[in-house]
């Protein structure tokens, strides 16, 4: 998702509400240095408004249509919030 481009070249992310792992979450599972790149830092610096929640908490964000969550614990309010927004 993180790059994904638009038709007038700015990415998907850019200007929008986006929540996913954070750089804590990596951390504390110690992939700060397997995975190629922080997805908190990578979405901050594709212009994506990051919104994050304490350690492994249920947080989802909805935001033109882009849904995301921020770890597994938030599976279950990300499925409800598509099946909402598959419903408008």
């Amino acid at each position: 998702m993180v790059n994904i481009k638009l038709n007038n070249g700015k990415y998907l992310v850019d200007g929008k509400k986006i929540n996913a792992f954070t750089n804590e979450e990596e951390a504390e599972v110690k992939l700060t240095n397997v995975v190629p790149f922080l997805l908190e830092d990578k979405l901050k610096e594709r212009g994506a408004k990051f919104e994050k929640s304490g350690l492994w908490e249920n947080h989802v964000v909805s935001d033109q249509r882009v849904i995301t969550g921020q770890n597994p614990q938030s599976a279950k309010r990300v499925g409800e919030a598509i099946l909402k927004e598959l419903n408008k």
